[in-house]
């Protein structure tokens, strides 16, 4: 098998299965029932946030908006409040936005077709994808920053994967997948599992991989990857702090909060208007009356 002129073992996706089949965790958005407005809602939280993280406020979200219909029906504001503190809140104004869509479109129910997903706000091909593959059980190759590095190790035998993602990626992760659709989609959410447990970024337990015979970068020794590598990002005193810090104070007030408090929140003025100013153009805030901020909507 070739992709890209690269020759790809043909047992990943089996011995990937067999391992997720025994060392799987246990997340409600994989359980039969849950449906492909869980997996829709797990997949928009799980963006650059941590399982742990997303579980309780997974949890809460479907308690108070178990789908599509009932979101729609609320505020875009009490979505955000709803979000709390999981981070990156303009998720839950595209997630109120898309169960808005889907109402209008598909009667409240969450469309099958990639295509038709993708045409969704705030649903990517990444996100379109894994709810085809996950929710619909199709085979789709599902492809994030884990299955990427497992790729690239197992594959090319590269320490990292390059630092975006390309057609080439997709691709390959396609040509791994068995033609069955209900098998694909089990490899599919296996070498993401692979990814985020035993083939991590940092230390990978090459002992416990399942692909470890077969893996490129593990046979020839583990190499340290030379390449460019992805700044981590700063948060202490930027914008992002500021805006997160004045989000916190407006979304736990029930009432319009006033301008006073939010000065409270940080000294330098410049910086504070100017991170309000940036709630306001996202939608997360909104003027309520003379110098007073609230939840847009609410």
């Amino acid at each position: 098998m070739v992709c890209d002129d690269r020759e790809v073992p043909t047992d990943l996706s089996a011995a990937a299965i067999a391992w997720y089949d025994g060392h799987a965790r246990d997340l409600p958005w994989r359980h039969p029932g849950a449906g492909a407005w869980a997996v829709l809602v797990s997949e928009i939280m799980l963006q650059q946030t941590p399982v742990a993280r997303v579980l309780p406020a997974y949890d809460a979200w479907l308690a108070r908006w178990p789908d599509a219909e009932s979101l729609a029906k609320d505020s875009a504001g009490e979505a955000v409040r709803m979000w709390g503190r999981l981070g990156y809140p303009r998720r839950a104004l595209r997630l109120h936005a898309c169960a808005t869509a889907i109402v209008e479109r598909y009667g409240g129910a969450v469309p099958r077709d990639v295509d038709a997903l993708l045409d969704l706000p705030g649903v990517g091909e990444y996100t379109a994808r894994a709810i085809a593959a996950f929710a619909y059980r199709q085979r789709q190759p599902v492809v994030d920053t884990n299955v990427r590095r497992l790729l690239a190790r197992a594959v090319d035998g590269a320490g990292q994967p390059g630092l975006a993602a390309t057609a080439s990626d997709r691709e390959l992760a396609e040509s791994l997948l068995p033609a069955d659709p209900e098998s694909a989609a089990r490899a599919s959410v296996a070498f993401m599992e692979l990814g985020a447990l035993i083939c991590t970024a940092r230390s990978p337990g090459c002992l416990r991989c399942p692909l470890r015979g077969a893996c490129r970068w593990h046979r020839a020794g583990c190499p340290e990857h030379t390449g460019p590598r992805r700044r981590p990002q700063r948060y202490a005193g930027t914008d992002r702090q500021v805006r997160g810090l004045l989000l916190a104070v407006i979304r736990e007030s029930d009432r319009p909060v006033p301008m006073s408090r939010l000065d409270a929140v940080w000294p330098d003025r410049t910086q504070r208007l100017r991170a309000l100013d940036g709630l306001v153009a996202d939608g997360l805030a909104a003027p309520a009356g003379e110098s007073e901020y609230g939840l847009p909507g609410t």
